[in-house]
């Protein structure tokens, strides 16, 4: 005699097939079920017989008369069982109910705070469109006012034209005053013309005076001279007259007379001609004089007409001045009123902006407290499911102790007092915690799942989560050999080693509790992301500035517009590349996630990791099933982990996606590795034809045509079909919507035409896209040449077949700064005063960078000179485009500090990519550069600060001082 009994797991239930044999007549009749549940899911059916009831069973195992059990008693808790079923089942509708209710009220919560989240946006937009008209009116206003005032100044300049030469100097010193449009270069310029009328007067004296001196100094030369010749005829004359006395003394003593007065009338007349001589020259001396004194007066009047010139020409200065004080007086007072009444109107707007901004804030706070609300309802709802299923729970297990008993009574009868007959030898009893259970074929339920055992495991982390809220299941057996090879029949439980529990079974769509733990996460997940947003929008709110009459973003950018897909957010971003090429060597993913939040306190705002995809090369960039996400970085779920730290401390996550080629999994006929495997099975037709080594049945390469363009070492993929571009759009927006990128790093995008990568970017809608287009510099006799615009050229016509969807890595400035930073900073500006890179061209979509996984790392195939890494980033870390920061240097090459304190000087000056750049020197010694309004920089050894540049108005403060290699300020 034998019996069929095929239990369920967790209630233990006799199922609607079981047999019983009467024994007499050997005939074996059915037993239905009351009830028959189905594993892991609320769905419950009546079995077709429901008259038929476990007192059958133990009517016909009694039938020989043995022993026997009291029916009445099985009725009763059969009655009680299906009773307890019943309202199990009612209230597991109403929580169903319920819970319905309350996914349409989160639903129309939700509708409602988009709602509101466009309002808010609309609004904004056309404040700020309010602003920029009030602004241009404004700037086209002054404009006007400037041109009125330039024409009077050039009128007034050519009335001037025929004045003297100072006063000609005097002009050109007005006319540069009323250029500049300030009072105190007016006030300059009266000083510098009152400086001139001194300088002409000193002149005129200092003239005057040496003119005296030479006629004064002639005269009395003259006179001592004159003195010296009548002095010399006096003493002769004395001597004369000594000699007439001697002449009478020696006349009267006897001597010849006549002699002596021949003598004397001798010397007499030389005395004479002495004198006339004299004469003649103070004549001369005389005539000379006269001269002086005549040359003297028409210098003297000369000067005096100087000064009459000089008189009138302050007299018309200062009526053009006060003409122009005039003018101008009037013209401030028009800007004045205009200024009072833009002020006036935007600061109406910004109460009115401020108050429906406030409302808004509150309608928001008050959607908040709503999502809590509801979420604190639907978790008073789960607890409540939850009560109810351990009451279930509670009452199965009753229901099983008393099934136990009657096991051990059944089995005592089948067992011990009832040898088996020769028909059922191949039947095997087999006693499932309390519950009697038969196998005797391999299609029965109970045989499947045996057969089948435990799913695939989760993570330990979800695992974690199971177990706070998971009830204690029964115990099951998975070990089927040793059912059918065990000789007796034991009730006894089996081991906890022996036995799996349900909280480590793979999810399975349909199970109840696993849908309530997937529900809640996702409801706290939204309701913490809506926090977050609400805290950073109030913060920002609270940080903006007050509103001028250049808006309120003038600051961020000034005439330029935002490219396409991009966002104001993203100009300020700094990233960071975080891995190297031996990073696959540890558990990258788990290693890498704790690092968020110090990556966000440094400044950072995006991270690129590394290749997600399963791949041939350890590192990645030879990648075989696309949705394979099992990598030696790390599996999938450790992925998702770490992205959704990055997400916790608001850092973005860009995915390195590879789109130029992929690694076959199988072989043609031929031998060749053209057939792809996994999701996306491909074939030779999704291989370009001019592929020389896998035998594509594709189109052409769309990339150059040379053989730099084609990865000859795995397949290049065919982005010309259809069907290819339509699994790559897919695969994109799986790794957005369920892995949680935010963007792309593409690698090796010269391979394809980038009108292709603009259809990928455009599907998948990322927040921010960089292409790796990677081409050689030019240069000549081994050095690198000055004229790199064919280079950059290269990487914008890249980025303008993407319709300027992407961004692409600025090699040029990278191959430049290798030269430019061992005392060739000329390299770093061009003809036309601009950057000599990409950043020159177009800085919005350039993205700089020093070192990558392929340049340094282990690989080292292009190292950036390792004593200039300082130098390097003090450029790219303030100066405009996207600058992104390497994993090794930031952590390894023990600079973190000069990063960090760069990034923050860039925060602080407002730096972002499209900041302007006047570069004030660039030669063999330094490099001076200001960038946007409030941050100078400079490198090299050159001895330079804001004081020696006359160009450079305002307070400014050194922020950054690394001597010889960079110094940073910023404007106070």
């Amino acid at each position: 005699m034998g019996v069929t009994l095929l239990t369920d797991m967790a209630f233990g239930i006799l199922p609607c097939n079981a047999m019983v044999s009467p024994g007499a007549n050997g005939k074996r009749v059915p037993i239905r079920h009351l009830l028959c549940f189905k594993t892991g899911s609320s769905k419950r059916k009546k079995c077709d017989d429901s008259n038929d009831t476990i007192t059958d069973l133990v009517d016909d195992a009694y039938s020989s008369g043995r022993s026997e059990v009291p029916g009445t008693q099985e009725d009763d808790e059969l009655t009680k069982t299906r009773k307890a079923l019943s309202e199990a089942r009612a209230k597991q509708e109403a929580i169903q109910k319920e819970r319905d209710q309350l996914i349409e009220e989160l639903a129309r919560s939700e509708a409602k705070q988009k709602e509101y989240t466009a309002t808010i946006l609309h609004d904004k937009e056309l404040a700020i469109s309010e602003l920029e008209a009030a602004k241009s009116l404004f700037h086209q206003k002054l404009q006007e006012s400037v041109d009125e005032k330039f024409s009077l100044e050039s009128r007034l300049v050519l009335a001037k034209q025929d004045a003297v030469e100072l006063a000609v100097q005097v002009e050109k010193l007005a006319e540069i005053a009323f250029q500049q449009a300030t009072s105190h270069i007016l006030e300059d310029a009266q000083l510098r013309v009152s400086a001139a009328e001194t300088s002409a007067a000193e002149a005129a004296y200092q003239i005057e005076k040496q003119i005296k001196d030479a006629t004064e100094g002639t005269i009395s030369s003259i006179l001592e001279q004159s003195k010296d010749a009548i002095e010399k005829a006096l003493d002769v004359a004395e001597k004369a007259g000594h000699y007439a006395t001697k002449a009478v003394s020696a006349f009267g003593d006897g001597m010849n007379p006549v002699e002596k007065i021949v003598s004397l009338q001798s010397e007499n007349m030389k005395l004479n001609g002495v004198v006339n001589d004299l004469e003649s020259q103070l004549l001369l001396v005389r005539n000379e004089v006269d001269k002086l004194k005549l040359e003297l007066e028409q210098v003297r009047q000369q000067a005096h007409a100087s000064e009459i010139r000089a008189n009138e020409a302050e007299k018309a200065l200062l009526g053009f001045q006060e003409s122009g004080r005039e003018k101008t007086l009037q013209q401030e007072e028009e800007i004045k009123s205009l200024m009072e009444k833009l002020k006036k109107d935007a600061s109406e707007r910004k109460k009115s902006a401020t108050k429906a901004l406030k409302a808004e804030l509150e309608s928001i706070k008050a959607a908040i407290e709503a999502a809590k609300e509801t979420a604190s309802s639907r978790d008073t709802a789960y607890l409540r499911r939850c009560e109810a299923l351990q009451r279930s729970l509670k009452a199965s297990e009753d229901v099983s102790k008393m099934w136990r008993q009657r096991a051990n009574l059944a089995e005592s009868l089948l067992v011990k007092e009832r040898p088996l007959v020769e028909e059922d030898k191949d039947s095997i009893y087999v006693v499932n915690g309390g519950r009697i259970d038969l196998l005797t074929d391999n299609d029965s339920q109970k045989w499947k799942l045996l057969s089948n055992g435990p799913r695939r495991e989760i993570p330990q982390w979800r695992v974690r989560r199971i177990r706070t809220i998971r009830p204690k299941f029964p115990p099951r057996k998975i070990d089927v050999a040793e059912v059918l090879t065990s000789k007796f029949r034991t009730l006894d439980l089996p081991k906890p080693d022996e036995v799996w529990s349900i909280a480590e079974e793979k999810l399975k769509e349909g199970d109840t509790l696993i849908e309530h733990v997937i529900e809640k996460e996702t409801i706290e997940k939204k309701r913490k992301a809506l926090e977050r947003a609400l805290q950073r929008k109030t913060i920002q709110w609270q940080r903006t500035p007050e509103p001028t009459i250049l808006g309120k973003f003038s600051c961020v950018i000034k005439n330029q517009e935002l490219g396409p897909g991009e966002r104001l957010c993203t100009l300020f971003r700094v990233k960071f590349q975080a891995f190297n090429w031996e990073s696959w060597r540890r558990q990258w993913y788990l290693e890498l996630a704790p690092k968020a939040a110090d990556l966000s306190q440094s400044g950072v705002t995006a991270v690129w990791l590394p290749p997600p995809t399963r791949s041939v090369a350890a590192q990645g960039y030879m990648p075989t099933d696309l949705y394979n996400l099992n990598s030696e970085y790390g599996t999938e779920e450790e992925l998702k982990y770490c992205v959704e730290e990055m997400h916790s401390q608001d850092i973005l996550a860009l995915g390195d996606v590879v789109l130029n080629h992929r690694c076959a999994e199988n072989q043609s006929p031929n031998g060749v590795w053209n057939i792809f495997g996994g999701k996306l099975a491909w074939g030779p037709e999704a291989i370009v034809c001019d592929d020389p080594n896998y035998q594509g049945r594709g189109n052409p390469s769309s990339g150059p045509q040379d053989k730099a363009s084609l990865q000859l070492s795995a397949p290049n993929i065919d982005h010309s079909q259809d069907f290819v571009r339509r699994d790559i759009k897919q695969w994109l927006n799986w790794l957005r919507n369920d892995i949680g990128f935010d963007g792309w790093r593409l690698d090796f995008v010269r391979g394809f035409s980038g009108t292709y990568v603009k259809e990928y970017i455009e599907a998948s809608n990322p927040s921010f896209a960089i292409g790796e287009y990677w081409d050689s510099l030019a240069y000549e006799h081994g050095n690198l040449c000055y004229n790199q615009d064919a280079h950059r050229q290269r990487i914008v016509n890249w980025i303008n077949a993407t319709g300027g969807t992407s961004s692409a890595f600025d090699v040029t400035t990278k191959g430049i700064l290798h030269s430019a930073l061992h005392n060739e900073y000329w390299r770093l500006i061009d003809p036309q005063g601009k950057p000599t890179g990409v950043m020159g061209w177009w800085p919005s979509r350039a993205v700089t960078f020093l070192e990558n996984h392929d340049t340094g790392s282990t690989q080292g195939h292009w190292p950036f000179p390792r004593e200039k890494l300082a130098q390097g980033y003090a450029y790219i870390l303030t100066h405009p485009g996207t600058p992104v920061i390497f994993y090794d240097h930031f952590y390894d090459f023990g600079i973190r500090d000069i990063i960090t304190e760069l990034i923050e000087a860039r925060r602080r000056a407002g730096v972002h990519c499209r900041s302007s750049v006047k570069i004030y020197h660039a030669n063999n010694e330094g490099y001076v550069a200001q960038v946007g309004d409030t941050l100078v920089m400079k490198l090299g050894h050159f001895d330079w600060n804001p004081s020696k540049e006359n160009n450079l108005d305002g307070n400014w403060q050194k922020f950054v001082d690394k001597g010889t290699d960079y110094q940073v300020w910023l404007r106070q």
